[in-house]
């Protein structure tokens, strides 16, 4: 993949996340995604978004893994992948713990990576 293709890859995951970041905000726990229209409105939006980032590093894994591996190691980034491939084709299951957890808990690192990738390209 040639760099500019990446970098434009990069910076579509780091305008997700802070679309993810944006809406994620007022939510408080995971029920806040289930109790009302709006949090189910929020849960859907961010996990489209997320699945979006997964397919963005699935295209940047496909075309040079070794970029990836620069910031961590391949198993944080199969995660991600794997996270991805549940939200496209198991979206019935998806639980908005899990969900919340990724929001309050990762979403900053992978952005942090994210951005280290960028300056380095």
């Amino acid at each position: 993949m040639d760099k500019a293709a990446t970098k434009e890859l990069l910076k579509f995951i780091l305008e997700s996340i802070a679309l993810i970041k944006r809406r994620f905000e007022p939510v408080c726990s995971s029920d806040d995604f289930i109790n009302s229209d709006e949090g189910l409105d929020r849960l859907d939006a961010i996990s489209m978004r997320l699945q979006s980032i997964g397919e963005a590093l699935k295209n940047i894994d496909k075309r040079d893994r070794e970029i990836l591996l620069r910031v961590a190691s391949q198993n944080y980034w199969s995660k991600i992948i794997k996270t991805r491939e549940i939200l496209t084709h198991h979206y019935i299951d998806i639980d908005a713990e899990i969900i919340y957890d990724i929001c309050d808990e990762k979403i900053d690192e992978l952005e942090a990576y994210i951005q280290e990738l960028n300056e380095s390209i």
